[in-house]
């Protein structure tokens, strides 16, 4: 076997910090007929058999537990061409310790040629192993084979339903997972929880099972596993085993036709596809130092992510989010999400200051606005503006904070990309990230990238805009991919302040933020509704209500707003019966502005206008009056404003 190299996580604690070693072969021997090579693998053993002739690709097999359990599936794969891989993380139940070493093992053995996906091999406790590790890459896993495989702990070690369980190892699972007995009754991460993932990523599984274990019951185990895997759409398949004599209560039993099996690992496992590297969808300008200074030195860390729907929803976040606690396991951890249905790079900049700077010292950011910018219609200058603010906004008050923007794919960026242009708006938002140093993740691009190579269809996988679970797979994969090749590639831990350089447009909006509608002076009409909250049905978005509205429903009803910044704008709910504006500012030219828009129809929209952002910074007044038209589809003149915005 070839010269290997580790790179390892080292902490009194946890594994966290990189450090490059060499793995120590500690031996040669002969398994099963086949060669096996033994090594230290940062003080834990770790071996791998190698078959008589490999197959291309180098498919494996990874075995959780009991390695030298029912062998024979894996001599037959072994035969066939197949690898077979086992790490010592004995008695550590699944957790997240467990999976930082499996993460490690997992990126070394494909960094020695090994296929990014695996087939995992997972035996009676060993199938906390397994589910818990494929759950959060599913992108990683090529199918599941699981024997009498714990699915709860609270059947096994637990012994709270049928199971008598094994009192011992139910105090070491407690000690593991440092949760009191009452927190792993209500732990939800066992492999029964959570199959969302691994459904939408078509990952296989296959359980052989002895239909009297009393040990791991199937009721309490398998059962709902499958029960619930099949109703997320998941492919599952139950082999009980019935034919000849079984122990142990029924949960040690003679494998039947083992060549099914391994023929199930085989198909979903060979030939093996080849994935395109998230690496090569990534651009790293400053690095993650800072925050991971945070992060493995001070134990403290917030992360704040801010973008549109894609980003407030259920997702790539969330996945995010849990690999940070579980590479930083000693860590306090705030996250915010600040993400709005709706917004782009311009609401971002003036919302920046509320919803994110407000909470306190930012140490890791995360900003995507590329397909609202585009549906929303703002131009290239506005787009360069509204994320210039965003990230000079950040910088000004954070210098520390570490930034990462993303862009996200549409169908129309695909079009684009296949056609050899780069969309606007990410040649817009890169703009500003070469000018400030900060990371780029091209999601975009690395969607269209990986269905033209095959790896997966927009129609059946991805589905749309807003991802499918699938899709969201894909985007954490790829976004923890930089992560980890960042914090892997920290050397010296040294904050350094990030440079905030000259500004790309003068006019941007590095000091936008939100000025109280009670700050406007009522000339005729308007009225301010403190806790607004439409009354006609339509919808809203969550932020945007119960908060104070200044609303004018008349033709003619006036006020001014005096203000002091460089641009002036208004923060609008644009409904049903949305009119029109007409305003001027400083006695200027009076001009007017339609408010509704293509969704007010059903939704009282939140919608940015920038009135004016060629100002001087000084004082300056604002007045607003209702036109006498509206657009031929509103329902009614009424303007409800609920911030004014400003750039300082």
């Amino acid at each position: 076997m070839s010269k290997w190299i580790l790179v390892v996580f080292i902490s009194l604690v946890s594994i966290q910090r990189v450090d490059a070693q060499k793995v120590s072969l500690v031996k040669k021997d002969n398994w099963h007929g086949f060669v096996r090579q033994t090594f230290d693998f940062e003080g834990r053993e770790a071996w791998v058999v190698e078959p008589t002739k490999q197959l291309q690709g180098k498919p494996w097999i990874w075995k959780a537990y009991f390695p030298d359990w029912h062998t024979d599936i894996d001599s037959i794969l072994l035969s066939r061409g197949f690898h077979l891989a086992y790490l010592q993380t004995n008695d550590m139940f699944g957790s997240a310790l467990a999976m930082q070493w499996w993460n490690l093992f997992h990126k070394w053995m494909t960094g020695n040629g090994f296929a990014e996906r695996v087939a995992l091999e997972g035996i009676s406790r060993g199938g906390l192993y397994v589910y818990n590790w494929a759950k959060r890459n599913p992108l990683k896993v090529s199918c599941i084979y699981a024997e009498a495989p714990v699915c709860d702990v609270k059947s096994w070690p637990g012994g709270k339903g049928k199971s008598k369980g094994s009192p011992l190892d139910w105090q070491l699972l407690q000690q593991h997972l440092n949760f009191s007995e009452s927190q792993v009754m209500e732990y939800a991460d066992n492999p029964v929880d959570g199959l969302e993932g691994l459904a939408a990523c078509n990952v296989p599984v296959l359980h052989s099972i002895g239909l009297n274990d009393k040990i791991v019951p199937n009721d309490e185990n398998s059962f709902v596993l499958a029960d619930r895997y099949v109703k997320l759409g998941g492919i599952v398949t139950l082999m009980p085993m019935t034919r000849s004599q079984q122990q142990l209560e029924g949960h040690h039993f003679v494998i039947e036709h083992p060549e099914r099996i391994a023929d199930f690992i085989y198909s979903n496992s060979y030939p093996v596809q080849q994935m395109l590297p998230s690496a090569n969808f990534h651009v790293q300008r400053s690095g993650l130092q800072n925050s991971y200074h945070r992060f493995a030195k001070e134990k403290v860390g917030r992360v704040a992510f801010m973008g549109g729907s894609i980003t407030e929803g259920k997702g790539w976040r969330e996945y995010v989010c849990q690999y940070l606690q579980q590479r930083f396991p000693d860590t306090k951890f705030e996250f915010i999400n600040a993400g709005i249905s709706s917004t782009g790079s311009t609401p971002g900049a003036f919302r920046l200051q509320q919803d994110v700077l407000s909470k306190g010292q930012i140490d890791l950011f995360f900003e995507e606005a590329a397909v609202n910018d585009r549906t929303n219609g703002f131009n290239n200058q506005a787009q360069v503006r509204g994320m210039e603010g965003i990230i000079r906004h950040m910088r000004i008050v954070n210098p520390m904070a570490d930034i990462i923007m993303m862009h996200c794919v549409d169908p129309d960026k695909m079009k684009e990309y296949r056609q050899g242009v780069i969309p606007a708006e990410i040649q817009n938002h890169e703009r500003v990230a070469e000018a400030y140093g900060v990371n780029t993740i091209h999601l975009a691009r690395e969607v269209t990238s990986r269905i033209d190579a095959g790896e997966f269809s927009w129609e059946r996988d991805f589905k749309d805009l807003h991802p499918s679970p699938f899709g969201h797979h894909i985007y954490s994969n790829s976004i923890r991919s930089f992560l980890e090749k960042a914090y892997d590639s920290i050397e010296t831990i040294k904050p350094v302040a990030h440079v905030l350089p000259r500004m790309i447009d003068p006019d941007s909006y590095g000091g936008g933020q939100y000025v109280a509608v009670d700050q406007a002076t009522f000339i005729k009409g308007w009225r301010i509704e403190p806790n607004w909250m439409p009354k006609d049905g339509a919808g809203t978005r969550k932020q945007y209500v119960n908060i104070p509205a200044l609303i004018a429903e008349q033709a003619g009803e006036t006020i001014t707003f005096s203000f002091k910044g460089s641009a002036v704008g208004i923060c609008i709910a644009s409904g049903p019966d949305a009119g029109r504006i007409q305003y001027s500012i400083d006695g200027g030219p009076v001009k007017t502005l339609e408010l509704y828009t293509q969704w007010s129809g059903g939704l009282h929209l939140p919608w940015y206008l920038i009135l004016d952002d060629h100002l001087k910074n000084k004082k300056h007044q604002l007045t607003i009056t209702i036109a006498e038209d509206a657009h031929e589809k509103s329902k009614g003149h009424a303007c409800r404003i609920l911030h004014f915005l400003v750039n300082q």
